[in-house]
């Protein structure tokens, strides 16, 4: 019976991957079916010999209770954006300073979710999100649900690779067909729609969202020496690789590239926002190494941002947790990158005036690299007679004289009690960058704040769970959750903690570096 299951296990993984990876099956789908129910048949007769890697685990069923905690051996670094051609002209002038023969590999940016695979003796045993580059979440089960990863390799390799899960359109527009049908809101865009449903408790939800893989990286040590060499090696063991790529010599080469990709965007089955540039040769990627967030042998080009014409109806000001009053506008109502915005940036005081902003002014508004909605421009010929707009001269939180330095753009609040900035400093305290304490947000911090239970960071340790219970909508469990959240989060390094206090001019690197010299705090 075992040497049976096990022969099924085998063949049927096999026969899944020539399907779902290579195109190029070599039995009947009703041959399929038919050793697939054999297999469900004897797994259902002697549960304890089902094996992890049982193709019968990709139809879901499973309940999960949450997400563990994943720390990637090998950290997952994000990409240095570029806007321009001259942007990526001055990449490739830094790399060929260096390296003058550097050769590049242009790669379609897949929107998607970051994810590592990791496998032991050729079978997977976990699949996490990126995170934050060091720690992210194991949803291997989840992952098991997409088809088009193999559970088991043709070699028993131990390896790391990374890729992009993505969900395809025809997936997207079936998924949003279905949940219109039923009255639930809508995916915005396939990649809310593919990190909507790695994050499904029940993996049978994930198995029939048609979710779908492209494999780029060998984060383990690798014996290949170019990019290249890696994509075909990582086809070879059975990954989906997106084929779209090409070599180039230059930067003309590159742009060749982009131009080409940018004309037939709408016309690929799945969602790109840019193209990937990469040294080609490993070596060179190793000579020219990492900064403390991104590689200087890749540069990711995102394509221009959609632009809408919206009228701005009012404008909010509001106060970081540094004292700087942002300005944002609200506006009539359009649809950009497949959302709705209503809001947008007018970044400072300084960008209002040299743009000549008013209220009731048409503008142009775009999504700054694809996420945070952006006022560009005014439209010219569309003014009435909208007065110059006021600027504020008090703080909106405390009342305060405002600033404006000479040797900034911004206005500033420097009352330190001032209560938004207050606010604004715990949350940032607790984000996931610094102590990443999870439940305690935006609406969590106002509560604290305002029953007085929290006025600075140190307050978040005095904390109880009976204080927690004084909160609103807070219960036994979810003030347990926060509490042990809070506990937790008295593990992290010291640059975390360092990096979470909020000090000008001290961001993650370098609170990384200060921590490196001086060690302790």
């Amino acid at each position: 019976m075992k040497t049976r299951i096990n022969e099924l296990v085998e063949l049927l993984n096999r026969y899944a991957d020539e399907y779902y990876c290579l195109d190029k099956p070599s039995v009947s789908d009703a041959e399929y079916d038919r050793l697939y129910r054999e297999l469900v048949e004897l797994e259902r007769a002697n549960p304890d010999q089902v094996l992890p890697h049982s193709p019968t685990h990709r139809v879901g069923g499973k309940i999960l209770d949450g997400f563990e905690k994943f720390t990637h051996l090998y950290p997952l670094y994000s990409l240095q954006d570029a806007f321009s051609q001259e942007e990526l002209e001055a990449f490739d002038q830094r790399v060929r300073k260096e390296f003058p023969q550097a050769t590049y590999i242009c790669e379609l940016k897949i929107d998607g979710l970051s994810i590592s695979l990791t496998y032991e003796a050729g079978r997977l045993v976990v699949g996490a999100t990126r995170g934050d580059g060091s720690v992210g979440e194991n949803i291997t089960e989840n992952l098991k649900r997409v088809k088009d990863i193999p559970l088991t390799l043709p070699e028993p390799l131990d390896i790391t690779v990374r890729g992009e899960c993505y969900m395809p359109k025809t997936s997207f527009e079936r998924v949003n067909l279905e949940r219109q049908e039923k009255g639930e809101p809508e995916f915005a865009n396939p990649r809310n729609a593919a990190a909507g449903t790695l994050r499904q408790l029940d993996t049978g939800v994930v198995a029939k969202r048609g979710l779908s893989t492209f494999l780029y990286q060998e984060a383990s040590p690798t014996d290949a020496s170019s990019q290249s060499q890696v994509l075909a090696e990582l086809d070879r063991l059975g990954f989906t690789t997106n084929r779209d790529y090409v070599l180039a010599g230059s930067m003309s080469e590159v742009w060749n590239f982009i131009e080409k990709v940018a004309s037939k965007r709408n016309e690929l089955p799945y969602e790109i926002d840019g193209i990937v540039i990469k040294v080609n040769d490993l070596a060179i990627q190793e000579e020219l190494g990492f900064t403390v967030k991104a590689p200087r042998w890749a540069v990711a080009y995102k394509f221009p941002a959609e632009e809408k014409e919206a009228e701005i109806l009012s404008v909010d000001w509001t106060v970081g947790r540094t004292g700087v009053v942002t300005p944002t506008a609200n506006l009539t109502p359009v649809q950009l990158a497949g959302t709705t915005v209503s809001r947008a940036t007018l970044h400072n005081v300084d960008y209002i005036a040299e743009k000549d902003i008013r209220i009731g002014d048409t503008v142009i508004v775009y999504k700054a690299g694809d996420i945070i909605p952006a006022v560009l421009r005014v439209v010219e010929g569309k003014r009435d007679q909208q007065e110059v707009m006021p600027i504020p001269t008090a703080c909106p939180s405390c009342d305060s004289p405002l600033m404006h330095y000479e040797d900034e753009v911004a206005l500033r609040c420097i009352n330190p009690h001032c209560p938004s900035q207050i606010m604004n400093r715990l949350e940032h305290f607790a984000s996931r960058d610094a102590m990443n304490i999870a439940g305690l947000g935006t609406s969590i911090v106002e509560k604290l704040f305002k029953t007085d239970l929290v006025k600075d960071v140190a307050d978040i340790y005095k904390l109880s769970v009976d204080d927690l219970l004084q909160l609103e909508g807070f219960k036994e469990k979810s003030a347990e959750k926060l509490y042990q959240a809070i506990q937790a989060s008295k593990e992290n390094s010291a640059e975390k903690l360092l990096f979470g206090l909020g000090i000008r001019h001290v961001g993650s690197k370098a609170s990384k570096i200060l921590l490196e010299k001086f060690v302790s705090l």
